[in-house]
């Protein structure tokens, strides 16, 4: 029977965009800052572990929605859980626009973070659990899609609205609050989760939404595998079950992979684009500009991971992005060292930025959202994304210190280090995932 036949892939494809839209909300708080800082940094007088620290505060609110996330996703559902991330991220944004301290700002770009948190570990999870095995990749990899939508609209946005005075980065922000209530009404028209509903022993409605996905065939033989993936009675989750031997190694590899993909350093580029390129001279405006072409290339080489994830698969696209982006970063630290010219300095950018949209930015979202098994994903899902969370704190926090001391081009010597490192981890502990269902690769991956 043909893929065509056994799924409902227009009401599928759906779904995913909808539930996707928490990641363009993600895309927007990540690409707003760096469009914001160069009034940010008038406006409060920042120096530069302040500079940091407003801009690292949004990932130490992530943190805690992921804490969050994590237990209100395994106690109520998938689906509450990004309503409240909406709402939380249309009130912040709001907030923010008004902000007249650093101290106020800092506070409500936190709450913010802990909507964008909740969204980043969400979205994955709930569109890897509604997805067919064959197409999980690319459904997956569509929030990654919104996520650079969201960077390449809000860097366009703050491109037109930088000329509108000192207070335009009050703009940037608060509309933020119109992607927020778009995601908030597309939530109510979700199904819950089958493989939630089916741990918490809603089987007719588990039944129901899986017809809905694909044939009967399709649905009875996914709730078979769902069923044998849970046995043994409903398990109250904890974090400690995390950490038990048997499902150890998938959450090693798991955390390491959601680290690497943040200190793999290309968030710099996205964060501090103005500062990289004010380093070799470009005025504002095209410190700017550059982060709009940064968001056109983002979002062509995305399509096409999108299109080759479930084709090349995982494995082999997280190890060219993490050697070639090692690669990269030695020539562009060359380049800032040297003081080449804005043009040329641009191109090595982008190309970095070409290779991790192809590679660890979605494949990393795919691989937490697959390895983790039915019983604690929830759980385990938020672990591995804090620990990411965490990791981008300390990238983004760290950079404009590292930056002062050992120049701009400084630290990305390290992060080319780290890159090869990362390749290195992945040759040796990543399994191939592609075209298995998330009950196969329990099988596959923790019992054996």
């Amino acid at each position: 029977m043909s893929s065509s036949k056994t799924f409902n892939s227009s009401y599928i494809i759906g779904i995913s965009f909808i539930s996707a839209l928490g990641g363009y909300l993600f895309g927007f708080d990540f690409a707003v800052i760096s469009g914001a800082l160069p009034f940010l940094r008038t406006q409060f007088a920042l120096d530069p572990v302040w500079e940091g620290f407003l801009t690292g505060s949004l990932a130490l609110g992530c943190i805690v929605g992921c804490l969050i996330a994590g237990n209100l996703a395994d106690k109520y559902g998938r689906k509450p859980g990004l309503m409240v991330a909406a709402l939380i991220f249309a009130v912040s944004s709001i907030g923010i626009a008004f902000a007249q301290s650093l101290t106020y700002f800092i506070i409500l770009r936190f709450a913010a973070g802990i909507g964008v948190g909740m969204a980043s570990m969400l979205c994955p999870m709930y569109i890897a659990e509604v997805s067919p095995a064959e197409v999980r990749g690319r459904n997956v990899a569509i929030n990654q899609l919104t996520v650079v939508i969201g960077i390449l609209v809000t860097n366009l946005v703050n491109y037109f609205l930088a000329d509108h005075g000192h207070d335009a980065w009050r703009w940037m922000f608060g509309l933020g609050a119109v992607p927020s209530a778009i995601f908030l009404i597309g939530v109510t028209w979700l199904p819950e989760s089958p493989r939630w509903l089916m741990k918490s022993g809603q089987v007719a409605k588990a039944q129901q939404v899986l017809n809905k996905i694909g044939s009967v065939d399709f649905a009875d033989t996914t709730m078979k595998a769902i069923e044998k993936s849970l046995a043994g009675g409903a398990v109250k989750q904890s974090y400690k079950m995390v950490f038990e031997k048997a499902v150890r190694p998938a959450v090693v590899v798991g955390i390491t992979l959601a680290v690497f993909q943040q200190f793999c350093g290309i968030n710099v580029v996205f964060n501090y684009t103005s500062t990289i390129f004010e380093s070799v001279g470009a005025n504002l405006n095209r410190q700017l500009l550059e982060t709009v072409s940064i968001g056109v290339v983002n979002l062509v080489f995305t399509l096409l991971a999108m299109w080759q994830v479930d084709k090349l698969g995982r494995r082999p696209l997280m190890l060219v992005g993490s050697l070639g982006l090692s690669i990269l970063y030695i020539v562009l630290a060359v380049a800032l060292q040297n003081h080449f010219p804005a043009g040329l300095v641009s191109i090595f950018v982008l190309l970095a930025i070409s290779t991790y949209a192809i590679s660890l930015a979605p494949v990393t979202w795919v691989l937490i959202s697959e390895i983790f098994p039915n019983k604690i994903r929830g759980v385990a899902s938020s672990v591995a994304i804090v620990s990411l969370w965490g990791a981008y704190f300390i990238l983004v926090f760290t950079f404009p210190i590292l930056a002062k001391k050992l120049g701009t081009y400084g630290p990305f010597y390290l992060y080319a280090g780290i890159c090869f490192l990362g390749f290195l981890f992945v040759k040796s502990r990543v399994k191939e995932t592609k075209g298995q269902t998330l009950e196969e690769l329990e099988e596959n991956l923790i019992r054996h």
